[in-house]
C-alpha cells in the first residue's frame, strides 16, 4: 500500500473530513474518493461529519436569526420612540391630523407588509394623503406609488391623468393597472380606485404610533 494512502487511512479513521486530509497530506480530493469511499467505515463517517456540519450550521443560523431580529426590534423600537417625540409638535397640524384619520379608516393595516397603502375612489383623499406623505412623513416624491384598479370600460389613459393630477405623483410612477372583470353592478366608478403607497417598516410604525396617541387624546378629552 502507497504510504500517503495508509497515512489517509490513518486519518480518516481518527474522524477528520476529505478537505482536512487533503490539505494535510497534500493528495487531491479525488484521489481520496477513490481510495476510501468505498469502505464501509468511511461512509459512516461521512455520515457523522454530515450530520455535524448541519447540526452547527443549523445552531449558526439560529443565531444569526436571532441577532437579525433584534436588530430589526431596536430599529422598529427607534421609529415609535421618534413618533412619540414627534407627536407633541404635529398633533395642532391640521394635515397630520387628516392624515392620520385617512390612514386609519382607510390604510393598509397589516404591519408585517411593510408597506404604507391607502386605496379610495375620492381624488381629495389621495391628494391629501400624497401631502401628508410628503409634507408630514417626509417621503420623496420619488418613493410615492400610485395603481389604479378599473373595469374595463374605463380609459386607462384619462383614470391615468387623473389620478395624476389629484396626486401630484408623475405618470411614470404608476405600477400596472388592474382590470376588474364586468362592470360594477350599482354605480359607475368614473376614474376607477386609486392605490397610492410607499414603502417602509418604520413609517408605518410611526404612522401607526401616531394614530394610537391621537385615540389617547381622544379618550382624555
Amino acid at each position: 500500500m502507497r504510504n500517503d494512502r495508509h497515512f489517509a487511512i490513518k486519518l480518516r479513521k481518527q474522524g477528520k473530513s476529505y478537505n482536512k486530509i487533503s490539505g494535510e497530506l497534500k493528495i487531491p480530493k479525488s484521489t481520496l474518493s477513490d481510495w476510501l469511499s468505498d469502505i464501509k467505515w468511511s461512509e459512516d463517517i461521512k455520515k457523522e461529519l454530515t450530520r455535524k456540519a448541519n447540526y452547527i450550521a443549523r445552531k449558526r443560523l439560529r443565531l444569526i436569526n436571532k441577532a437579525r431580529k433584534k436588530m430589526w426590534e431596536e430599529w422598529r423600537k427607534e421609529a415609535r420612540q421618534q413618533a412619540v417625540k414627534e407627536f407633541p409638535r404635529l398633533k395642532k397640524n391640521f394635515l397630520f391630523l387628516a392624515g392620520l384619520m385617512l390612514y386609519w379608516g382607510e390604510g393598509d393595516s397589516k404591519m408585517e407588509n411593510s408597506v404604507v397603502r391607502l386605496s379610495n375612489t375620492d381624488p381629495m383623499m389621495i391628494k391629501i394623503f400624497s401631502y401628508f406623505l410628503q409634507k408630514i412623513c417626509l417621503v420623496t416624491i420619488e418613493k410615492i406609488r400610485l395603481q389604479m384598479i378599473l373595469y374595463p370600460d374605463l380609459n386607462e389613459g384619462v383614470c391615468k391623468k387623473f389620478w395624476s393630477e389629484a396626486a401630484v405623483i408623475p405618470e411614470s410612477q404608476f405600477y400596472k393597472t388592474q382590470f376588474i372583470q364586468g362592470k360594477h353592478p350599482t354605480r359607475r366608478l368614473t376614474y376607477g380606485i386609486c392605490i397610492i403607497r410607499t414603502g417602509g417598516r418604520q413609517l408605518k410604525e410611526k404612522i401607526y404610533t401616531w394614530i394610537k396617541l391621537y385615540q389617547q387624546e381622544l379618550m382624555r378629552a
